[in-house]
């Protein structure tokens, strides 16, 4: 976490329902801003995630995804406000270059989703004031999954923001065979399970900070709504402060994984 130079480390430890995750991190004591909890989050994620695949593993089944295997790389992905605010950033960060290339790519990805007629609706998502539900959202996911529209950051089928890809692609693993992902509408994909998903955590975090309902930008719009909500990247609070309160969301996402789990595990034997 960037920020004051004064800081204080704290020891975390959460407890998922795969296994107990920990590690060490330096809080600024000054104010942050909330993009600065971004690699915090993936941190965490990764190791929860590891649990995760551990246990899949364990019983007997193997991971399909591969490197050059980006058939999940068609969906509508959605975004948390700070991963949208950090991945804006990076990409202005790049040599003029490489950024005028993902540019290119990303006009030639709108112009379609607009002659398709989903432009407008996506921006609607990412602008509105008000919660969304899953089913309010799948006939624009079954809409944009029909184009096949591959993500504006892929390059020769890999991804050129590996780094920086959203939390949404980093939890997608799958056990099934690798050749039904090229069409998960008809396919019974079988995913990984997922202890935390950090994309909802950090948007919870923005949401209290904003005094606002949780925020979701669907990733071809994400650099557009960054730009246009640039101010907002200076959200955020004192460090110790800001890490309380993200801790807060995740202990609370945690329990509802932990009690849907346990109401999926089957009734011990007499």
């Amino acid at each position: 976490m960037n920020g004051s130079s004064t800081t204080e480390r704290c020891e975390l430890a959460l407890a998922t329902p795969a296994g107990r995750i920990t590690t060490s991190v330096e809080i600024p004591t000054g104010f942050v801003p909330v993009t600065a909890i971004v690699p915090l989050a993936r941190q965490l994620a990764a190791q929860a995630q590891q649990l995760d695949v551990d246990i899949v593993q364990r019983e007997g089944r193997t991971i399909s995804c591969r490197q050059g295997c980006a058939a999940c790389c068609r969906m509508l992905v959605p975004m948390s406000a700070p991963e949208a605010l950090t991945l804006w950033r990076y990409v202005l960060s790049l040599p003029d270059s490489e950024r005028e290339r993902f540019e290119a790519r990303l006009a030639r990805t709108l112009a379609t989703l607009d002659a398709a007629g989903l432009l407008n609706r996506l921006e609607a998502v990412a602008e509105t004031d008000r919660t969304i539900t899953d089913e309010e959202l799948e006939p624009l996911n079954e809409a944009y999954y029909a184009l096949r529209l591959p993500c504006p950051f892929l390059e020769a089928e890999d991804c050129a923001i590996y780094e920086q890809r959203p939390a949404a692609c980093r939890e997608l693993l799958v056990t099934s065979p690798a050749e039904w992902c090229h069409n998960m509408a008809e396919n019974p994909v079988e995913p990984v399970p997922v202890s935390v998903r950090m994309s909802t955590a950090l948007g919870l975090l923005w949401a209290s900070l904003r005094g606002e309902p949780p925020r979701l930008i669907p990733l071809p719009v994400a650099l557009r709504w960054a730009e246009r909500h640039a101010a907002e990247q200076e959200t955020g609070g004192k460090g110790t402060d800001l890490l309380d309160t993200f801790l807060d969301k995740l202990w609370r996402l945690l329990s509802q994984e932990f009690t849907r789990r346990q109401s999926q595990s089957p009734p011990p034997q007499p």
